[in-house]
């Protein structure tokens, strides 16, 4: 079989298929990558585990920090404590609540317990976006942009003292 091939395998069956997790599997949350294909995870309990990845998803899927897996225990494990047998994307992960097998301790999507907050938040949404669409009304919608989440966000502002010293600085070198 071909690489591409069986690339197109793979993620076919990734993105395909909705499978449940049975009675030794668990759901972990990925935290990082340590390299050589390993991965450092936490489980809905917040204990930490070493996870490999298999081989058929090595250079044909992708995940990221925060990306949600079903891991297979391994036993004789000392230091890699389990190996990946399925990624999560949000349709698998909606699919799972829905069945009622998603665990309690991890929270989706800006999932809150407290009712209130989520109106609240629901609210504030709400004003922003009829800020935005007042003040962005000639732009274009830039909301449907992919926004790198595995990267700080710096914002850069100059203040009015900086720039007032430099208006003057340039005003005395003018003079000169």
């Amino acid at each position: 079989m071909s690489k591409a091939t069986k690339r197109k395998h793979v993620v076919k069956e990734v993105l395909g298929e909705f499978v449940t997790p049975s009675e030794k599997q668990q759901i972990m949350r990925i935290l990082g990558t340590n390299g050589n294909n390993l991965h450092d995870a936490v489980t809905d309990s917040g204990e930490r585990f070493l996870l490999s990845m298999p081989t058929k998803f090595r250079k044909n899927i992708w995940i990221k920090r925060g990306d949600f897996v079903i891991v297979d225990p391994i036993e004789e494990g000392d230091k890699v404590k389990g190996e990946i047998s399925f990624i999560l994307y949000r349709d698998h992960i909606q699919y799972l609540r829905k069945l009622g097998v998603w665990p309690k301790g991890f929270k989706v999507d800006g999932e809150s317990g407290d009712r209130k907050q989520e109106v609240q938040k629901d609210e504030n949404d709400c004003e922003e976006q009829e800020e935005d669409e007042h003040s962005n009304s000639d732009s274009d919608d830039d909301g449907d942009l992919f926004v790198n989440t595995n990267r700080a966000t710096v914002q850069y502002s100059e203040s009015e003292e900086d720039s007032n010293d430099s208006d003057e600085e340039e005003e005395n070198e003018e003079d000169e």
